[in-house]
């Protein structure tokens, strides 16, 4: 594996979704059309994992392809109160509403003001991104946001993090991936760069993984550790 530089590395890589969005409204985006709000978490979970299974035999599709698919499935056989394609259409549009977590703004003005460079790596759309960091004012501390459609493999898949480094024109020694997702410090420390899983819940982490280099509650916490 390559030597990773948690102390200090160059570029900091950040996962968007749920890393750096909150998406506990869109729980109220499945109650606004009739289904319970717990759908949520299964929908997101059923999607990831059907874009893993993807991945692992070197195939691709657009996030918001899968995720429209798996609403469509999941919504079935529920009393809504308008059509499947009018219901998918609501959930689907909460993307475009959501908020970052609390701690993201100050941690991100701070990394970035410490002299770090700043990119976003996703699974889902840049536009979701760009949209996100806009909304909630620091999209200038981004130097480039990407998207593994452009990759043609998910994360966790080492082609997804080479294609962002390469993109950024580091090696993975020189990188930092931020995440709340095990998989993804996982993948990440799989592809030799160093890792930073953001605990805010408090979360143990699962052992069958690569642990992570900073396992810090916030992003604030995580700026003040590498300043």
């Amino acid at each position: 594996m390559t030597n990773r530089s948690a102390d200090r590395p160059q570029l900091m890589v950040f996962d968007v979704n749920e890393t750096l969005s909150d998406m506990s409204p869109m729980g109220a985006r499945f109650e606004d059309v009739g289904a319970p709000a717990h759908l949520a978490k299964t929908w997101f979970a059923g999607l990831l994992r059907d874009g893993f299974a993807l991945t692992a035999v070197e195939a691709s599709a657009p996030f918001a392809q899968l995720a429209a698919g798996a609403l469509r499935a999941g919504l079935q056989g529920l009393s809504l109160d308008r059509g499947t394609d009018e219901a998918v259409e609501h959930i689907m549009a909460g993307f475009t509403s959501l908020g970052v977590h609390p701690d993201v703004p100050d941690g991100v003005r701070a990394l970035s003001a410490s002299g770090l460079r700043l990119v976003t790596l996703s699974n889902g759309a840049t536009s979701v991104a760009d949209g996100l960091l806009e909304r909630a004012g620091i999209r200038d501390h981004f130097e480039v946001l990407l998207s593994v459609e452009q990759a043609g493999r998910w994360k966790p898949a080492p082609e997804a993090y080479a294609y962002a480094l390469e993109q950024c024109g580091v090696g993975p020694a020189d990188a930092m991936l931020v995440a709340v997702h095990p998989w993804d410090i996982d993948g990440a420390a799989r592809a030799g760069l160093a890792t930073a899983w953001i605990d805010r819940a408090g979360d143990p982490y699962p052992d069958y993984f690569s642990a992570p280099d900073l396992a810090p509650r916030s992003l604030v916490e995580l700026a003040d550790r590498l300043r």
